[in-house]
């Protein structure tokens, strides 16, 4: 676990992809990085969700992957529902559903349009500590209190032809540098396991934000799939979506710039 505070701190800053004698050290990064990215994945479920959602969907009509909601949302008196919640500090910074959008499928106990306070999401983290032997859970455990979370809010969005689902996940932090190594650590991480590539750039936001899609013939599947991380201030905002092909990577890349155009001004982006 002292490997994993190693990285978090002290991230490796060549972008490059790796050269192809790197796969053992790329092998030791996911070997180490592993209860990290399954804590990560606990809080909010994002990549995790979606993989899962896309695996579970209905492939035999190649322009559907999610069925129309069984029922109308109701009334909320914090805002018009169907674009998201704006109830409390984290969820206003949420980008409300776009035109040519609606909300997405739900996420776990989050669901669709769902928020975690500091003290739930630190506790779900730490679940990915299980296993580990008491000296390397003590530091890990340590580790997610040094990050001072202060609330995770969920938000999906899913395209009104049925072949885009978008997860959008804000995570507030204490500490800003924490957030900037976070950011360094996973797109790190992304960046040595060889099989992605960084692709699309967001306009506006070349250095504090990217995007990691397969490499061509990584894999033959029916559904592709995009990972993209990101930081503001205080804010670590990381977006996943998955849809069938073709994958049309510029709609996340817009979504992702007008959610963080929403973020550094919060009203222009509705």
């Amino acid at each position: 676990m002292n490997d994993v505070t190693a990285q978090v701190s002290a991230p490796d800053e060549n972008t490059d992809a790796p050269a192809p004698g790197t796969s053992g050290r790329a092998r030791r990064v996911i070997l180490v990085a592993l209860p990290v990215v399954l804590a990560l994945a606990a809080v909010g479920g994002a990549a995790a969700y979606t993989k899962n959602a896309v695996d579970g969907a209905d492939r035999s009509a190649a322009t559907s992957l999610w069925k129309e909601p069984a029922h109308e949302p109701g009334k909320d008196p914090a805002g018009d529902v169907a674009r998201g919640r704006a109830s409390t500090e984290l969820s206003k910074l949420l980008l409300p559903v776009p035109s040519g959008y609606r909300l997405g499928p739900d996420e776990g106990e989050l669901g669709n349009d769902g928020e975690r306070s500091g003290k739930s999401a630190t506790a779900a983290m730490k679940q990915g500590a299980q296993g580990l032997a008491g000296k390397e859970r003590r530091a890990y455990e340590k580790r997610i209190d040094k990050l001072r979370i202060e609330g995770i809010s969920v938000r999906t969005y899913t395209d009104d032809d049925n072949t885009l689902m978008i997860s959008t996940e804000i995570t507030r932090m204490k500490d800003k540098k924490a957030v900037r190594n976070l950011y360094a650590f996973s797109t790190d991480l992304w960046q040595s396991i060889g099989i992605f590539r960084q692709e699309p750039k967001i306009e506006g936001h070349t250095k504090n934000a990217r995007c990691y899609v397969l490499r061509k013939g990584s894999k033959d599947d029916d559904i592709a799939s995009m990972n993209c991380f990101a930081y503001d201030g205080e804010l670590s905002i990381s977006v996943s979506a998955a849809g069938t092909k073709p994958f049309d990577r510029s709609a996340v890349a817009e979504l992702l710039k007008d959610q963080l155009n929403h973020i550094a001004s919060p009203g222009e982006y509705i």
